[in-house]
């Protein structure tokens, strides 16, 4: 629950955590893994992409699920064997001769909001959209961030939003957002969901490549605030984002939601 550390912001947020901890504990396996692995099956070209040799995709596998027992499954590649197993995507960044750093391979089954055949290839700075007001330099910031971390080393950092419905392939919000305008606020609680993402950024120590995992994990808005102390965090939380990021996540359309939603539980 990250809204209980402050409303969000543009800041990376990212802390050193142990090496073994790279891929927690898998609270979400049941609940996610099997439709994440028909996703990948049903629909690879909208969840996979690489660009770079199989002996690399491997060195990120293994580094993924040197915890875990053999598999029995095939999967096309090794990256793709390494996620089906795992509730965390698995995207690989190159650094380019240019300096800059690629999405050059990825397995993406629970974007939130974007395209990822959008984005391969495209460097740090074009893996999101503009953010209104945001700090020009913080791109060059976290590219000298990647450029410094040394293998054995992983960072950790959460994300948060809301969402209508429980939907975790969302590589667009235009049909949570309809949902959320079609809601009556007397539903609110019915429909709100808080949507996380845990990110983890470690090297690999043969290729160096950058490895992001990212898992997401969506519950209840009304489980989450359980407690007045959490509604009260949220709404501080909810209240003192920026405007700017605020609209760049989408928030405004769930205003009439969320409102409704801590009227009931205050």
């Amino acid at each position: 629950m990250p809204f209980l550390s402050g409303p969000a912001s543009l800041a990376p947020g990212l802390k050193p955590i142990p090496a073994e901890n790279l891929i927690a504990p898998d609270t979400e396996a049941e609940v996610w893994l099997p439709e994440k692995r028909r996703i990948m099956k049903e629909r690879r070209a909208d969840v996979f992409v690489s660009r770079l040799p199989e002996k690399m995709l491997a060195e990120a596998a293994d580094y993924v699920t040197r915890h875990l027992p053999p598999a029995a499954e095939g999967w096309p590649t090794p990256l793709e064997a390494a996620a089906a197993r795992v509730s965390d995507d698995l995207c690989l960044l190159q650094r380019g001769k240019d300096g800059l750093w690629r999405l050059e391979a990825a397995s993406l089954v629970a974007p939130t909001f974007w395209l990822l055949s959008e984005k391969a290839g495209q460097p740090l700075g074009g893996l999101h959209d503009p953010v209104p007001d945001a700090n020009p330099g913080l791109v060059s910031r976290i590219a000298r961030m990647f450029d410094a971390l040394r293998p054995g080393q992983v960072l950790e950092r959460f994300n948060w939003t809301v969402q209508a419905g429980d939907a975790r392939f969302t590589p667009s919000a235009v049909p949570l957002k309809a949902l959320a305008a079609a809601t009556p606020k007397e539903a609110a609680l019915d429909v709100l969901h808080l949507r996380v993402e845990r990110q983890t950024i470690s090297k690999l120590p043969d290729s160096g490549l950058l490895l992001f995992t990212i898992r997401i994990a969506v519950d209840p808005l009304a489980a989450a605030l359980s407690s007045p102390d959490r509604v009260y965090a949220f709404r501080q939380a909810w209240e003192g984002t920026d405007k700017a990021l605020a609209a760049y996540k989408g928030w405004p359309a769930y205003e009439r939601l969320v409102r409704a939603a801590l009227g009931r539980l205050s």
